[in-house]
């Protein structure tokens, strides 16, 4: 092939162009396969050979060229027919085989019709339009059989997920279904549950007005009951009156002079002691140091820890049958001691509860001469008990595992019968225990008003 000068090759594509002419864009795949032609070929030629608007572009690798050179490059390959002649030379150079194919009028039936169309855009060959526009028609024909697939595969997919949205919501309204009919039979069940709860409020009005009619009417009962029984108070006290005045009357004749049946019970009383005189000397028993209390097991104080002495509780009554129990001759007091503490002063401490209580007590053995014995719950103490028992009075504190209420029955049983032994207990249980052994129980509330005349 003779090559011709420049200027002629350029007068010569120039004339094809205007016999040759595309009447449509050049197609999109064919244009980015024009493009990356003129990318590769671009690196053999010199800056001198490349446009102006090129130029800028010599350095950048083929990859960098086609994506920031290529509507550069595509408008150059259109406009400029020497720029459009080199890029073809080296074409020529680098697909021989499809160039000449093309040159001949005889392109590869087996070529890719994008590249065909491509060389054929860069070439221009004789009915290169032909062969864009048939390539331009073969991209697309492929791209709608493409898109034809994929609308194809795209439509199965849409008709499995409708199909699997008919399953789910058929699913779910069966769901749904169950759901609604659990609900209205709960509704129904609710509904039930509130009538018979409306029922219900409705007896329970009707009980509540009964209970207030019945409620007025017991009032009434009461403040009559009352009344009468503030009358019934007002006469009983006028009755004690006369009865004090009386008693008093009593008394003041009692002193003046000695009835018969005094001297009756005071020749009986010297009678009764000339014989225990006479007892005395016959049997001639030795004085004793000892009392029968000092007998029974049981834990004096500085040898038992605090940490089980156990409170007893409540009660009060009269405390002058206290004062006639201790005049009777060699009577023995008992004291439940933290039983009175307990009730007459529960808010000190233990030791403080103990040392007032003993202290009352030796004052009141003081003046009636009588024995006292006080008895504390003791188990289990941490530290001994440091007490000086005072004068006059007997401490003891129960052994681990003894209460005090049956060290108390252990010391009312170990007393002869017949000594007068007063036990001081609001225990029901010390009570009744000590009497079934001869003992006479006093409430602790008793020894508390006798201790408060001290």
């Amino acid at each position: 092939m003779v090559e011709q000068p420049e200027g002629g090759a350029a007068s010569a594509d120039g004339a094809d162009d205007a016999v040759e002419a595309l009447d449509r864009p050049l197609p999109e795949g064919v244009r980015r396969r024009v493009v990356a032609l003129v990318s590769d070929a671009f690196g053999g030629l010199t800056v001198a050979e490349l446009p102006a608007q090129l130029r800028q572009y010599a350095r950048f690798t083929a990859s960098r060229r086609a994506k920031f050179a290529g509507n550069a490059m595509a408008a150059a390959v259109a406009n400029d027919a020497q720029f459009r002649h080199r890029i073809g030379d080296r074409l020529r150079e680098a697909q021989p085989e499809l160039a000449g194919a093309l040159e001949s009028g005889a392109p590869p039936a087996a070529a890719d019709p994008v590249d065909v169309a491509a060389a054929a855009y860069v070439l221009r060959p004789d009915g290169w339009v032909k062969l864009v526009a048939a390539a331009g028609e073969e991209v697309q024909r492929a791209d709608a059989e493409r898109a034809d697939e994929e609308s194809r595969r795209e439509v199965a997919r849409l008709r499995e997920e409708l199909a699997e949205a008919r399953a789910h919501t058929k699913t779910e309204t069966e769901r749904l279904r169950a759901e609604l009919d659990a609900a209205r039979k709960e509704a129904d069940s609710l509904q039930r549950k509130l009538r018979s709860a409306l029922s219900e409020v409705k007896r329970g009005e009707a009980a509540v007005r009964r209970s207030k009619a019945e409620t007025e009417t017991v009032r009434a009962e009461t403040a009559a009951q009352v009344s009468a029984a503030e009358s019934e108070t007002r006469r009983l006290r006028a009755r004690l009156g006369e009865a004090e005045a009386s008693v008093e009357a009593s008394r003041r004749a009692a002193r003046e002079g000695r009835s018969v049946e005094d001297m009756r019970l005071r020749l009986l009383l010297d009678t009764v002691l000339e014989a225990a005189g006479g007892l005395r000397r016959e049997l001639a028993l030795p004085p004793s140091s000892i009392r029968p209390a000092d007998s029974v097991d049981a834990v004096e104080p500085g040898r038992m820890s605090p940490k089980d002495i156990a409170a007893r509780a409540l009660s009060e009554t009269d405390p002058a049958l206290l004062d006639q129990l201790l005049a009777l001759p060699q009577a023995h007091l008992i004291v439940d001691g933290y039983n009175v503490t307990k009730t007459g002063y529960p808010q000190m401490p233990l030791e403080k509860q103990r040392l007032r209580l003993l202290g009352g007590l030796s004052v009141l053995a003081a003046r009636t001469g009588a024995e006292m014995t006080c008895v504390f719950d003791g188990a289990e103490l941490a530290a001994p008990v440091l007490l000086a028992p005072p004068r006059g009075v007997r401490v003891l504190f129960s052994k681990p595992g003894v209460t005090a209420d049956e060290l108390i029955r252990q010391l009312a049983r170990a007393e002869p019968p017949g000594r007068p032994v007063v036990v001081v207990s609001t225990d029901r249980e010390v009570a009744d225990g000590v009497a079934k052994a001869g003992a006479r129980p006093v409430a602790s509330a008793l020894l508390l008003k006798r201790l408060s005349r001290v």
